[in-house]
């Protein structure tokens, strides 16, 4: 990503796991860091902030691809979750009902926050959202050859690849969002559907990945829906054995990189994925070490391997609508078997014609207009979590609205006014009435914050009648200025703060992260007594902090990191 990025090796954050997840909809999917002994293991990133984007290299050779064909089967790979359509037209009534009673399903969301309905365009159309979900389970034998980390076995699962994958409302595009398994972020009450345990509420974050083991795959997906505000429809969950099954079954994705590459180091941390210079066509555990791969390419971060991953997604995607390999019907058979037996989705998708009918969904958008982003992130300082991720307020935000909104992440939308923030209609109270906190978040840039800038802004409070205000001593990084509020009875209040100080209502966000009125002052007003006025800010596109790649690039090539090339 950006030039500030830090190098590996930083502290540990407590309680993400060692394991690593996969996902397919086309083959295999992406997986977190993998454990010491057969994979990339550890959870540190090293301090500091994240930003910018990274650049990939150039393929140095490419491969002849086969002749388009016919195929009635699209597999398309995400994160952690392997999203499988196949065609059953003809397989028999009986071998139907055989797929069929092997699908695992379970509760779409067990959060206690009902999951709203899409809002319609024009034409009475609305988008679907599934979210992917790459399981590091370990309770099989299978998998725990794969997945190695003895110390890991039969403990709770981690969602370590998680991707949202989303369909326009008009099925001309698709947008997927990747989160870094160790995103920090707050879960809300999750209840298990099977022991019927609740788990209450975090009052403070913990890594996104331990969603899953609190109560299964609806709490991930209540997690999401927490943080982002996007309806999801569905979601598909896929483990170790799945993706190198399925990554078998499809005869190989092409991928580059751009040397020599070996991801093992002195201390036997890496995948083991040993690739020469250029383009080779990988499957089953060479594609499942691909997907795992952090130790060897670019920074060795999980930046970097989600960045692979969407590589592999993109070129699997490529693969399948271009060769002729997926017409053998025993291929397809055992593509399907395979699928199926990894496969865990939610009530809604009840049967194998479902998944189906979602493929033909998927299948009709062209390549040109799939765009792959990372969720933009931030590294903590939070003690305890050095080395974890956050999300980073504007950046990420932009990217959860345009989904929200159906805008594609491509910019070939049509452009939109933006909305005008309606006013509070509970009245405000007197200025001297509010209580506000005021934090300094002026280092939301990367660079050192202005000093005593929440005094100040206080201040300025109070000579405005707000005699309530008081400058908070802990900071609070943010590009942006925002003014927060706690509860729907002081949007008002939080309102008149804002409009005291000339900050935009748009800046005016519902928060349960504060308690009361806080203000955070961000890098975009270091300093002076008026609020500076804002540059109409191009946001037709997702921000180039999310790394978008588009699906018809074939033209990318892994970096490979200094140190693990022979």
């Amino acid at each position: 990503m950006g030039q500030d990025r830090m190098p590996p090796g930083g502290g540990a954050g407590t309680g993400a796991g060692t394991g690593a997840g996969t996902a397919t909809v086309t083959a295999a999917a992406p997986a977190s860091a993998a454990p010491p002994d057969t994979g990339d293991g550890g959870d540190s990133h090293g301090g500091g902030r994240r930003g910018g984007s990274q650049r990939g290299g150039k393929r140095p050779a490419r491969q002849t691809r086969p002749k388009r064909g016919k195929r009635r089967i699209l597999l398309w790979t995400a994160g952690t979750l392997s999203l499988l359509i196949l065609g059953t037209a003809g397989a028999g009534y009986v071998y139907y009902e055989h797929l069929n009673g092997k699908l695992k399903k379970e509760d779409l969301n067990l959060g206690s926050r009902a999951m709203p309905d899409h809002k319609a365009n024009a034409f009475g159309q609305t988008p679907l959202n599934i979210l992917l979900i790459g399981s590091d389970a370990r309770n099989s034998e299978e998998n725990q050859k794969l997945g190695g980390a003895k110390e890991t076995f039969d403990s709770p699962p981690l969602a370590d690849v998680q991707m949202l994958v989303h369909l326009s409302a008009d099925r001309s595009n698709i947008s997927v969002i990747s989160m870094p398994r160790d995103t920090l972020v707050k879960f809300p009450e999750c209840t298990d559907p099977d022991t019927g345990e609740a788990y209450p509420a975090t009052a403070g974050v913990r890594p996104v990945n331990e969603s899953l083991g609190r109560g299964g795959p609806g709490c991930t997906v209540a997690t999401w829906y927490e943080l982002t505000g996007i309806t999801i429809d569905h979601f598909m969950m896929i483990d170790f054995a799945g993706v190198v099954s399925m990554a078998d079954a499809i005869g190989g994705v092409p991928v580059c990189v751009d040397r020599n590459i070996h991801s093992r180091n002195a201390q036997g941390k890496g995948s083991g994925l040993k690739l020469e210079a250029g383009t080779h066509p990988v499957k089953g555990e060479q594609a499942l070490q691909w997907l795992r791969t952090r130790y060897g390419f670019e920074d060795g971060s999980d930046l970097a391997r989600t960045h692979a991953q969407h590589m592999y997604m993109n070129s699997m995607v490529r693969e399948l609508r271009a060769n002729t390999k997926l017409t053998d019907p025993n291929k397809l058979r055992k593509l399907a078997e395979a699928a199926i037996e990894a496969l865990t989705v939610d009530k809604g998708i009840d049967s194998v014609g479902k998944l189906y009918d979602l493929g033909q969904a998927l299948k009709s958008v062209p390549t040109d207009r799939i765009t792959m982003t990372t969720m933009p992130n931030f590294y903590s300082q939070r003690p305890g979590y050095q080395g974890k991720v956050e999300p980073e307020p504007e950046d990420a935000e932009q990217l959860f609205r345009m989904v929200r909104e159906d805008t594609p992440l491509d910019g070939k939308g049509v452009k939109k006014p933006p909305a005008k923030p309606a006013e509070s209609k509970d009245p405000a109270a007197a200025p001297a009435e509010i209580p506000v906190m005021v934090q300094n978040g002026t280092d939301g840039d990367g660079l050192l914050a202005a000093r005593g800038r929440a005094t100040a802004v206080a201040g300025l409070l109070a000579d405005k009648g707000f005699t309530l205000a008081r400058a908070e001593s802990a900071r609070n990084p943010v590009k942006t200025t925002v003014v927060r509020f706690s509860n729907a009875e002081l949007e008002g209040d939080a309102q008149a703060v804002a409009k005291a100080l000339g900050i935009p209502l748009s800046s005016v966000k519902k928060s349960t992260d504060v308690t009361g009125i806080t203000l955070t002052v961000g890098a975009d007003w270091r300093e002076g007594d008026a609020f500076p006025k804002a540059t109409p800010k191009q946001d037709d596109k997702a921000p180039e902090s999310a790394r978008p790649l588009n699906g018809a690039d074939d033209t990318e090539c892994m970096e490979v990191q200094e140190g693990f090339t022979w």
